[in-house]
């Protein structure tokens, strides 16, 4: 009977072994995917002050530029994109859509100087331009958190585990192509009424 309870010691003691790094990198990658849905739930909290400001920005500044309906219609078909926007990849074209026609907008209010003057405006601009760097701040932090989670799912041994228990890379939040260009805005066109 000695003989058999040695080799079942042994077996336990292996298992133990071969157990404890699994189960730490599990949890490992459980807890590096909740700090992604963290970071992407701050990310959508920013998103969404913004999209509540837009709003009030664009009825402050409409009776002044009345022939500037096609940057108020860009927004207004971003903001119905974000809404029905499902994946994080449409949560993230629909934000960058929603960002360049709010910098066409900043351009066209920058070139009415009787709105740059009105206080409600400028303050709503203020608001507007300190949701911007909490949006690229909470970006950045999401961005992190995804390749640390990723790390996590490429290296040994999170990589089998991350098969077997299905854990895929998470996408960084990108630009769109073309926003380095800064956008471009003809003031001299004007709607006919």
């Amino acid at each position: 009977m000695k003989g058999w309870l040695k080799v079942v010691i042994g077996i336990v003691i292996a298992i133990t072994l071969l157990g404890i790094p699994m189960v730490s990198s599990y949890n490992s990658l459980v807890t590096e995917e909740s700090n992604v849905t963290v970071q992407w739930a701050n990310v959508e909290s920013k998103l969404q002050r913004r999209y509540d400001l837009i709003p009030n920005l664009v009825e402050s500044v409409k009776g002044a530029m009345e022939q500037e309906q096609a940057v108020f219609g860009a927004i207004a078909d971003a903001r119905a994109k974000i809404g029905s926007a499902g994946t994080a990849e449409e949560q993230v074209a629909a934000s960058n859509e929603m960002e360049s026609a709010i910098s066409r907008l900043l351009v066209v209010v920058e070139n009415y100087p009787d709105l740059k003057s009105n206080e409600q405006v400028t303050a709503l601009m203020d608001e507007l331009a300190g949701t911007e760097n909490r949006i690229s701040v909470e970006r950045d932090r999401y961005n992190e958190a995804v390749q640390s989670y990723n790390n996590k799912v490429k290296r040994f041994p999170g990589s089998i585990m991350a098969r077997i228990f299905g854990f895929d890379e998470k996408s960084y939040f990108e630009a769109v192509s073309g926003a380095e260009t800064a956008p471009s805005v003809d003031l001299n066109t004007s709607s006919e009424k």
